[in-house]
């Protein structure tokens, strides 16, 4: 049987449809998550680094990285994928409109919100499309931390 008559042998591509959502289980960001994000990125900004000084401002005390909220989002929707899923990635191909809409704090758990937006066949790039996701990073409170559009190469 070829591929378009065996469903077992279709990737995630064939699979994949508009409106699937996705939700992932939840991940509390710790002060250790912060320390070490600092060290691996070199980025030691008094906004991730120094609780006194961060004590007297508008957000009242440290903030996570914002790059670290999204990394810790990539691994959770890692995470969540299903095994044909994972097997079926080729790549991270792009990310567009990212914003950071709200501060993470020490302690937050946060969890990925995923819908995907748009299927597309890419014939001329490895893989057999992309699948474009609205990607929604939501605190435990219902606040959405970070919004953006992720694109995954796939089978």
């Amino acid at each position: 049987m070829s591929a378009g008559t065996d469903p077992e042998a279709d990737g995630f591509f064939e699979r994949a449809a508009v409106g699937d959502r996705m939700v992932t289980q939840g991940r509390t960001i710790t002060e250790a998550d912060v320390t070490n994000f600092a060290g691996v990125s070199g980025d030691f900004n008094h906004l991730h680094t120094d609780g006194d000084r961060m004590a007297d401002s508008a957000f009242g005390e440290r903030i996570a990285h914002g790059m670290l909220v999204l990394s810790a989002a990539t691994g959770l929707i890692w995470q969540s994928r299903t095994p044909l899923e994972r097997e079926s990635i080729v790549a991270f191909y792009g990310m567009d409109d990212l914003r950071f809409t709200a501060p993470t704090f020490i302690g937050d758990t946060i969890r990925v919100e995923r819908e995907v937006l748009e299927t597309e066949r890419t014939p001329d790039a490895p893989g057999t499309g992309t699948v474009r996701y609205q990607v929604d990073v939501v605190k435990d409170d219902e606040t959405t931390v970070l919004s953006c559009e992720m694109t995954s190469l796939v089978e």
